[in-house]
């Protein structure tokens, strides 16, 4: 979507769309994913200046932290890594491996330009591809004429030479034809793969080569001798996208691509730091080579702003956004140490689940559970359907199960209606009614038992 046009409330109502709830979340992260936009209209002298407001938020496991973050990245088609602030704890990871969040981060913007650059080439890949599917179904040599023939019989060899070649012409039309009608898909063909682009060496060592700006598989496969390209049998349906895919690459300016990729990370790049809870707090006793405070101030310099090198180039963090998260159950935000509570800004606590917004995600975004089971259930040629009081009462059973266990938030939506649709889904396609009802009574022999019975409980939901 055209960042000029997403204005705030516009961001809110496009995350409404898949989120029930947590206003004050949406309207935080609206406000700083527009602010980039402002940022990059104000003077080039200011521009530089501006700096992220990142986002703390702060809430219990299932309520939309994550999902927020993710739809918000997506409405804007910007680099999206989410990762473990826990990742960075293990022994012999401290201080080596924070560096690969943001080449996590390059290669999946690379991909993104990639796959916009590829719709740009869509129509010659196409005509490439559906010319070497013909070649391959139709192979032509062409015919050498004889040196020292006499006149008479060079024009004769000619004559046949061009004959040959017209036929071959009208035969690669009928097949072209053929080929776009769909006649020729499940005929085997074999298909030249480019061994070029495929060329690895996996690089074994003790060294951390992904922290240098070198990629020495590239580097050693420069070094190894050509090998021939190989033939590989597949169907025309199969080739033609295995053919799409290699002849977009050619056509890509993957040097662009990089510089592309690169730009997009330092400009729009998104990163959800989970589980920042985990590395606050006082240092364990019982584990003295995980140091939690070392890990902070690891993450510190790539969140405040530093060039990490890839194998595209430095990269320059300190335009992107980092959205932290975690339920600080036992620490605080405030246990964080001093600098990287100041790179984090905004404060947003998100609210647990109740039993109506239970009923509204049931019932409301797009991607809802009782629709992506209705979907489901569709492809078995059976309708799926739920009474007003079995959607409620789904809800109830839901919120009572996190209040007497751990709240896992709307994650429990999924493991009730797993449990409640379980013999429809077994049965199915074997199902002698095309037609299946939830209704309140189903629910409630269901799960009441369950929801009495503690032990039961905590096994089952």
């Amino acid at each position: 979507m055209d960042m000029d046009k997403l204005t705030p409330q516009k961001i809110v109502k496009e995350l409404d769309k898949y989120i029930i709830g947590q206003d004050k979340a949406k309207k935080a992260v609206a406000i700083a994913l527009r602010n980039r936009w402002r940022r990059q209209n104000v003077p080039a002298e200011l521009r530089e200046e501006i700096l992220p407001n990142n986002i703390i938020l702060i809430g219990p496991t299932g309520v939309g932290k994550t999902e927020i973050s993710r739809r918000l990245a997506r409405l804007v088609n910007a680099p999206f890594l989410k990762v473990e602030a826990t990742k960075f704890t293990e022994v012999g990871y401290v201080g080596q491996e924070v560096g690969s969040i943001i080449r996590e981060l390059v290669n999946i913007s690379l991909n993104q330009v990639k796959q916009k650059m590829m719709q740009g080439v869509e129509k010659r890949a196409k005509k490439r591809a559906e010319e070497r599917i013909l070649d391959a179904l139709l192979p032509y040599e062409k015919p050498k004429l004889p040196a020292n023939l006499p006149p008479e019989e060079r024009r004769e060899k000619r004559s046949e030479i061009e004959e040959q070649k017209q036929k071959h012409k009208r035969t690669r039309e009928k097949l072209r034809n053929m080929l776009r009608e769909g006649k020729m898909e499940d005929r085997e063909i074999e298909v030249k793969t480019d061994q070029s682009s495929d060329r690895r060496v996996e690089v074994f060592s003790n060294i951390n080569l992904d922290s240098f700006d070198i990629d020495m598989g590239e580097i050693l496969s420069g070094m190894m001798p050509s090998s021939s390209q190989k033939r590989k049998t597949m169907k025309v349906k199969e080739a033609r996208e295995f053919l799409f895919y290699i002849e977009s690459q050619k056509l890509i300016d993957m040097n662009e691509a990089k510089e592309m990729a690169v730009k997009q990370v330092e400009e729009n790049g998104i990163v959800f730091l989970d589980e920042i809870d985990k590395i606050a707090g006082e240092e364990s006793k019982s584990n003295p080579g995980v140091s939690r405070q070392g890990v902070q101030r690891d993450l510190l310099p790539i969140i405040e702003g530093t060039k990490v090198p890839t194998k595209y180039g430095m990269v320059d963090t300190t335009h992107i956004l980092f959205i932290a998260s975690g339920a600080f159950h036992i620490s605080k935000p405030s246990d964080l140490i001093p600098e990287l509570q100041g790179r984090f800004p905004i404060r947003v606590e998100l609210n647990s689940l109740d039993e109506e917004d239970f009923s509204k995600i049931l019932r409301l975004p797009k991607n809802a559970l009782i629709k992506q089971y209705k979907e489901m259930i569709k492809t078995e040629d059976v309708s799926l359907s739920f009474t007003k009081g079995a959607i409620k009462a789904i809800a109830s059973y839901s919120a009572q199960a996190n209040a007497r266990m751990e709240d896992i938030g709307a994650r429990r939506l999924h493991t009730i209606l797993t449990l409640l649709l379980e013999d429809h889904l077994y049965k199915l396609p074997n199902f002698k009614e095309k037609k299946i009802r939830i209704r309140k009574n189903d629910v409630v022999k269901v799960l009441s038992e369950v929801i009495k019975d503690e032990d039961l409980t905590k096994y089952v939901l």
